[in-house]
């Protein structure tokens, strides 16, 4: 479980909520993850990584500048 924002787990779960709220929320901005249209597990996997690696250059290029 998440713990809600603004309090402490005890099990220091939890601490750093808004980063996979953020993720969750850019892997919406690819039209493909949002409704899974591949039969198979393996290509919407790939999409999955895919989107993820985009999602973490974006990042490293808005850090650098």
């Amino acid at each position: 479980m998440i713990a809600r924002p603004g309090t402490g787990h005890g099990s220091g779960l939890g601490t750093r909520r808004w980063v996979v709220e953020q993720t969750i929320a850019l892997l919406r901005w690819f039209r493909r993850l949002r409704i899974r249209w591949e039969i198979r597990d393996d290509i919407h996997e790939a999409f999955l990584t895919l989107a993820c690696a985009i999602i973490c250059w974006r990042r490293l290029q808005r850090s650098k500048s």
